[in-house]
């Protein structure tokens, strides 16, 4: 108990400062949602309760942008959470160049996601890109596919280059999860005759729960609030627009201080329900997870 209220005292002051830091812009988000208030007209202000609100449930564009928003959430962070793994065993088992080896995977990373939406967006284009060039012999590409001609083209352009730039994020949480695997548990369930895929559903996997589900956790959070590369790459065209980009042209572009602020406090709960489900989705004592006594 005394180590706890000692811990309690210590990150007060850091707590303190978040609340007040972060708030304010949440609390005077959900104050201006309660009006009908556009920046070109500040002088027209006026309370509208919960319409702003019952507007954006009941329209049709919300819930479009929100489908295209949880289809890559869903996508990357799947396909991510894949070859993140991959990563992760390659640079916890490989003895030469480790340290070199985990640099160079981690270099997409370390790239401003607008300069890497630029050059992805550079290599899907139809006149000058490489990857009609490179990639002709696969039957659904050719010298003349127009990525950003149709919908589920340039979401798939959007999510290539999502995956190919955070990728590497997720391998370096797996790989913290990875080295807590115990080697005398490995050891035991190969000289019990465990085939490598055994090992990893029966051993490494279970081990790595609550690192996965950091990693996952901090993913979707971070896919479902995607703007960048969609500002890039498409500016919403073809219908890619996200329910970020959807705020941001509600807010800044439209200037409907209001409505904006309706939409980004829905976006807050949908992240909070987001996380909300993940953590019940893996059920992981965090407590046991670190070897802390119950």
């Amino acid at each position: 108990m005394a180590e706890n209220r000692l811990g309690q005292k210590l990150v007060a002051p850091a707590v303190i400062l978040m609340l007040l830091v972060a708030g304010y812009p949440m609390f005077q988000a959900i104050y201006l949602s309660l009006y009908r208030y556009r920046l070109t007209t500040p002088g027209d202000r006026s309370f509208v309760g919960l319409s702003n609100y019952r507007v954006a449930l009941t329209d049709s564009l919300f819930w479009r942008d929100t489908w295209n928003t949880v289809v890559i959430m869903v996508v990357t962070v799947a396909i991510e959470l894949v070859i993140g793994f991959v990563f992760a065993m390659v640079m916890h088992r490989i003895m030469i160049a480790r340290g070199l080896m985990r640099t160079a995977i981690l270099i997409p990373y370390g790239i401003v996601t607008v300069v890497s939406a630029f050059a992805w967006q550079f290599a899907f284009s139809l006149n000058n890109g490489w990857v009609n060039s490179w990639f002709h012999w696969l039957p659904w590409i050719g010298p003349e596919t127009n990525w950003f001609g149709d919908h589920w083209h340039a979401m798939f352009a959007i999510m290539a280059s999502e995956i190919w730039k955070t990728t590497p994020f997720m391998s370096l949480l797996l790989l913290a999860g990875l080295s807590q695997v115990s080697e005398d548990m490995l050891e035991a369930a190969q000289v019990d005759g465990a085939t490598w895929w055994q090992r990893l559903y029966k051993v490494i996997l279970p081990n790595m729960r609550a690192a996965i589900m950091v990693a996952v956790l901090f993913r979707a959070l971070d896919a479902f609030r995607i703007f960048d590369n969609i500002y890039i790459m498409t500016s919403g065209a073809q219908n890619t627009e996200s329910s970020s980009f959807l705020t941001y042209r509600q807010t800044i572009q439209q200037m409907q201080l209001g409505m904006g602020s309706a939409l980004s406090v829905l976006l807050f709960l949908a992240v909070l329900l987001i996380a909300f489900l993940i953590v019940r989705l893996f059920r992981v004592d965090l407590a046991s997870a670190r070897g802390e006594a119950r």
